[in-house]
Protein backbone atom coordinates (compact mmCIF):
# COMPACT_ATOMS: atom_id res chain seq x y z
CA UNK A 1 0.00 0.00 0.00
CA UNK A 2 1.38 3.41 -0.93
CA UNK A 3 2.48 5.86 1.94
CA UNK A 4 -0.17 8.39 1.83
CA UNK A 5 -3.00 9.63 -1.01
CA UNK A 6 -2.50 13.60 -0.76
CA UNK A 7 0.41 15.35 -1.53
CA UNK A 8 2.78 17.73 -0.10
CA UNK A 9 1.17 20.56 -1.09
CA UNK A 10 2.62 24.42 -2.23
CA UNK A 11 2.76 27.29 0.67
CA UNK A 12 2.67 30.02 -1.42
CA UNK A 13 2.96 33.89 0.17
CA UNK A 14 -0.09 35.72 -0.80
CA UNK A 15 1.25 39.42 -1.57
CA UNK A 16 -2.12 41.01 -1.65
CA UNK A 17 -3.13 39.79 2.34
CA UNK A 18 0.82 40.33 3.51
CA UNK A 19 0.08 44.02 2.38
CA UNK A 20 -3.69 44.51 3.81
CA UNK A 21 -2.26 42.71 7.32
CA UNK A 22 0.90 43.89 7.01
CA UNK A 23 2.85 40.88 8.14
CA UNK A 24 4.08 37.95 5.43
CA UNK A 25 0.54 35.36 5.03
CA UNK A 26 1.07 32.30 3.73
CA UNK A 27 -1.67 30.15 1.87
CA UNK A 28 -1.36 25.99 2.04
CA UNK A 29 -2.83 25.14 -1.33
CA UNK A 30 -4.86 22.27 -0.45
CA UNK A 31 -7.12 22.83 -3.11
CA UNK A 32 -4.74 21.05 -5.54
CA UNK A 33 -5.15 17.91 -3.47
CA UNK A 34 -6.45 14.89 -6.09
CA UNK A 35 -10.06 15.06 -4.02
CA UNK A 36 -9.97 18.58 -4.13
CA UNK A 37 -9.46 19.20 -0.15
CA UNK A 38 -7.49 19.13 2.04
CA UNK A 39 -10.14 16.22 3.82
CA UNK A 40 -8.05 13.62 1.70
CA UNK A 41 -5.06 14.44 4.47
CA UNK A 42 -7.82 12.51 7.04
CA UNK A 43 -9.48 10.32 5.12
CA UNK A 44 -6.55 8.75 3.72
CA UNK A 45 -4.83 8.30 6.64
CA UNK A 46 -7.94 6.95 8.62
CA UNK A 47 -8.85 4.45 5.47
CA UNK A 48 -5.43 3.31 5.48
CA UNK A 49 -5.29 2.25 9.31
CA UNK A 50 -8.76 0.31 8.76
CA UNK A 51 -7.35 -1.56 5.56
CA UNK A 52 -8.29 -4.65 5.48
CA UNK A 53 -11.19 -4.60 7.67
CA UNK A 54 -14.16 -3.93 5.34
CA UNK A 55 -15.82 -4.63 2.38
CA UNK A 56 -15.94 -1.12 1.33
CA UNK A 57 -15.91 2.75 2.89
CA UNK A 58 -19.51 4.25 3.24
CA UNK A 59 -19.60 7.93 4.29
CA UNK A 60 -22.02 11.03 4.29
CA UNK A 61 -20.80 14.00 2.86
CA UNK A 62 -22.33 17.27 0.95
CA UNK A 63 -18.87 16.91 -0.87
CA UNK A 64 -15.65 17.49 0.21
CA UNK A 65 -15.37 14.25 2.59
CA UNK A 66 -17.11 12.06 0.53
CA UNK A 67 -14.68 13.31 -2.55
CA UNK A 68 -11.65 12.45 -0.33
CA UNK A 69 -13.35 8.59 0.92
CA UNK A 70 -13.86 7.90 -3.04
CA UNK A 71 -10.94 8.71 -4.11
CA UNK A 72 -9.31 6.69 -1.19
CA UNK A 73 -11.28 3.76 -2.14
CA UNK A 74 -10.42 3.67 -5.85
CA UNK A 75 -7.25 3.70 -5.14
CA UNK A 76 -7.56 1.17 -2.41
CA UNK A 77 -9.41 -1.20 -4.71
CA UNK A 78 -12.57 -1.18 -2.43
CA UNK A 79 -15.97 0.25 -3.17
CA UNK A 80 -17.42 3.27 -1.78
CA UNK A 81 -20.72 4.40 -1.08
CA UNK A 82 -21.56 7.83 -0.76
CA UNK A 83 -24.65 9.09 0.81
CA UNK A 84 -25.28 13.03 0.53
CA UNK A 85 -28.66 14.90 0.80
CA UNK A 86 -30.83 16.37 -1.75
CA UNK A 87 -29.32 19.62 -0.78
CA UNK A 88 -26.53 18.62 -3.08
CA UNK A 89 -25.41 19.86 -5.97
CA UNK A 90 -25.94 17.69 -9.42
CA UNK A 91 -21.77 18.34 -9.98
CA UNK A 92 -20.46 17.24 -7.03
CA UNK A 93 -23.32 13.93 -7.74
CA UNK A 94 -21.61 13.80 -10.83
CA UNK A 95 -18.15 14.11 -9.82
CA UNK A 96 -18.67 11.21 -6.65
CA UNK A 97 -19.74 9.07 -9.32
CA UNK A 98 -16.99 9.30 -11.73
CA UNK A 99 -14.61 8.63 -8.99
CA UNK A 100 -16.55 5.34 -9.29
CA UNK A 101 -18.52 6.20 -6.14
CA UNK A 102 -22.00 4.69 -5.97
CA UNK A 103 -24.23 7.62 -4.85
CA UNK A 104 -27.13 7.14 -2.45
CA UNK A 105 -29.61 10.52 -2.17
CA UNK A 106 -31.12 10.61 1.13
CA UNK A 107 -33.19 13.38 3.22
CA UNK A 108 -32.98 16.73 2.71
CA UNK A 109 -29.91 17.72 5.08
CA UNK A 110 -26.49 15.92 5.81
CA UNK A 111 -27.97 15.02 9.19
CA UNK A 112 -30.24 12.83 6.96
CA UNK A 113 -27.24 11.67 4.85
CA UNK A 114 -25.53 10.51 8.01
CA UNK A 115 -27.88 8.01 9.70
CA UNK A 116 -28.10 6.35 6.24
CA UNK A 117 -24.84 6.21 6.18
CA UNK A 118 -24.76 5.05 9.94
CA UNK A 119 -27.52 2.18 8.83
CA UNK A 120 -25.88 0.68 5.78
CA UNK A 121 -22.21 0.75 7.91
CA UNK A 122 -24.72 -2.04 10.06
CA UNK A 123 -26.18 -3.76 7.64
CA UNK A 124 -24.03 -3.76 4.93
CA UNK A 125 -20.43 -4.25 6.85
CA UNK A 126 -18.96 -0.90 5.21
CA UNK A 127 -16.35 1.11 7.27
CA UNK A 128 -17.98 3.94 8.30
CA UNK A 129 -15.52 6.81 7.35
CA UNK A 130 -16.70 10.17 9.24
CA UNK A 131 -16.15 13.62 7.83
CA UNK A 132 -14.56 15.31 10.67
CA UNK A 133 -14.71 13.20 13.94
CA UNK A 134 -12.40 10.62 14.46
CA UNK A 135 -8.96 10.59 15.68
CA UNK A 136 -7.36 8.83 13.11
CA UNK A 137 -9.23 12.20 10.57
CA UNK A 138 -6.94 14.31 13.03
CA UNK A 139 -3.50 12.69 12.83
CA UNK A 140 -4.24 12.91 8.60
CA UNK A 141 -4.71 16.71 8.83
CA UNK A 142 -1.21 17.24 11.37
CA UNK A 143 0.79 15.89 8.06
CA UNK A 144 -0.27 19.71 7.04
CA UNK A 145 1.75 21.38 9.86
CA UNK A 146 5.04 19.11 9.20
CA UNK A 147 5.07 20.23 5.35
CA UNK A 148 4.40 23.94 6.68
CA UNK A 149 7.49 23.85 8.71
CA UNK A 150 9.41 21.77 6.42
CA UNK A 151 8.74 25.02 3.87
CA UNK A 152 9.40 27.85 6.25
CA UNK A 153 12.18 26.14 7.28
CA UNK A 154 14.20 25.73 10.82
CA UNK A 155 13.26 27.84 13.54
CA UNK A 156 10.90 29.84 11.68
CA UNK A 157 7.56 29.53 13.35
CA UNK A 158 4.17 31.49 11.98
CA UNK A 159 2.61 34.04 14.06
CA UNK A 160 -0.87 32.87 13.32
CA UNK A 161 -2.92 30.23 11.47
CA UNK A 162 -6.13 30.79 9.80
CA UNK A 163 -8.26 27.90 8.95
CA UNK A 164 -11.74 26.61 8.13
CA UNK A 165 -14.25 24.92 10.43
CA UNK A 166 -16.82 23.32 9.52
CA UNK A 167 -16.95 20.13 11.29
CA UNK A 168 -13.74 20.80 13.50
CA UNK A 169 -11.74 18.41 12.05
CA UNK A 170 -9.04 20.31 10.51
CA UNK A 171 -8.67 22.36 13.54
CA UNK A 172 -8.37 19.29 15.95
CA UNK A 173 -5.69 17.77 13.95
CA UNK A 174 -3.52 21.29 13.62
Amino acid sequence: MQEHFHLNTPLLESVSMSKLLGTTVYMKMENSQPSGSFKIRGIGHLCQQLSGRSRGVVCASGGNAGMAAAYVARKMGVPATIVVPSSSPQLVVRRLQDEGATVRIVGKVWDDANAEALRLSESEGLTFVPPFDHPFLWEGHASMIAEVSASLGSGVKPGAILLSVGGGGLLCGV
